[in-house]
């Protein structure tokens, strides 16, 4: 916790006031030269791969074993709390260094993994280091440049060689990941942990109205093409449509952009984001389907211009049975109850399960708040995880070993 706390300020945040870690920024370098030293003392090898994500490895008592990865992403949005990501660094730094501490190895390795840009909130992919490590990230998706026009490929890393980060299935056993829930039921229980049974399928788009600028004064309401009022109407239809599905599903519009942006001018032009979730596959598409063909309606009746583009598409991912149980033994073991839930947010097990079994295990956090400088988790619940986490790795490892 002290960790996650020391990486909340400068130099390892880009934000004055706040805390900003984008991928391959000096905050970015800053937290993992931390993280570096932090993975040594607890005994580990250290290196970082072509995506520029960083790894601790503690070896196996046969050299050169498959290993387990432990591990979660470095970044952060603008102006974040503090456990989002690094709190499940820390916590597998924290469990080998008990490992190490009483000289305990283990049937296979531990690598704890610090992915560099699992939020998209520098450049505009999410997930872009964790699917280079599992061999899912495309090379045309590596074509990226940030709000100030820097290219991926002028930002420190070498696009050519990126790819080279995937990680074959043969050199990784199983992926665990520990999380702060980002949502109230854990709290509303009264649980400090819970076992994560998939993370919900996402879909997300940019979407571009194209109106008619014109003076504010001038133009009669008649005779506007208002790309704003457009896509105000548009925000309005995504609530409306998930609402009346009433399901798990959820849909949200983050991002809203007016172009020219001044108090007197009619907006020309109007971007705005749209994120559609829900463990249902088949419920996420019929309501993205149903909010597509809403914004075109609206564009044609406002005689406007609609673009969509579709950022990326994330299906379902189920954690592993096996690994479900083990931790939910590791979670009675540890004197807890056990619950199971399923993550409405999406995380980097979700890229890694094209790899390799993934486990989940959340952490409750106080108003289930995140994204937001108010996020909280108490130390009470981290060590539980810890002990949670230790007990996992032992039961895996007595798996392994009588198998």
């Amino acid at each position: 916790m002290a960790r996650c706390d020391a990486l909340g300020v400068a130099p390892y945040s880009d934000m004055a006031g706040g805390l900003y870690r984008g991928y391959l920024t000096p905050a970015y370098h800053a937290a993992q030269g931390a993280l570096a030293g932090w993975m040594t003392s607890a005994g580990m090898t250290v290196r970082r791969d072509a995506a520029a994500n960083l790894i601790g490895r503690y070896e196996a008592v046969t050299p050169g074993a498959p290993a387990l990865l432990i591990g979660s992403h470095l970044d952060s949005v603008r102006d974040a709390g503090r456990y989002d990501g690094p709190l499940g660094v820390t916590l597998g730094i924290e469990a080998v260094d008990a490992l190490r501490a009483a000289g305990r190895r283990l049937p296979f390795a531990i690598e704890v993994i610090a992915f560099g840009d699992e939020e998209g909130s520098r450049f505009p992919a999410a997930m872009l280091c964790s699917r280079a490590v599992a061999g899912t990230l495309a090379a045309d998706a590596l074509d990226l440049a940030d709000k100030d026009g820097i290219a991926l490929a002028d930002a420190g890393v070498d696009v050519g060689n990126y790819l080279t980060a995937a990680r074959t299935p043969a050199s990784v056993r199983a992926y665990f990941e520990a999380h702060i829930e980002q949502g109230p039921l854990l709290e509303a229980e009264h649980l400090a942990v819970g076992t994560v049974t998939g993370i919900a399928s996402q879909v997300r788009y940019q979407i571009a109205v194209q109106g008619t600028a014109g003076h504010a004064g001038t133009t009669t309401m008649a005779l506007r093409h208002d790309a704003l009022a457009g896509a105000a109407e548009m925000i309005v239809a995504v609530e409306a449509i998930a609402r009346a599905d009433a399901s798990d599903l959820v849909a949200t519009v983050g991002r809203i952009e007016a172009m020219p942006g001044a108090p007197n001018v009619i907006a020309g032009q109007a971007q705005f984001s749209l994120d559609v979730r829900s463990g249902n596959a088949a419920w996420r598409d019929r309501a993205a389907n149903a909010i597509l063909d809403a914004f075109r309606e609206i564009a044609d009746r406002r005689s406007l211009g609609c673009a969509i583009s579709r950022i990326h598409d994330l299906p379902a991912s189920p954690c592993d049975p096996l690994l479900m149980d083990l931790l939910d033994h590791a979670t009675l073991a540890a004197g807890q109850p056990v619950l199971r839930l399923v993550s409405g947010a999406g995380h980097d097990a979700m890229a890694m399960a094209a790899l390799c079994p993934t486990a989940m295990l959340f952490i409750r956090c106080k108003g289930g708040v995140s994204h937001n400088p108010a996020e909280h988790v108490d130390a009470a619940d981290a060590e539980i995880a810890l002990q949670v986490m230790l007990g996992f790795i032992e039961q895996l490892g007595a798996t392994f070993a009588n198998a």
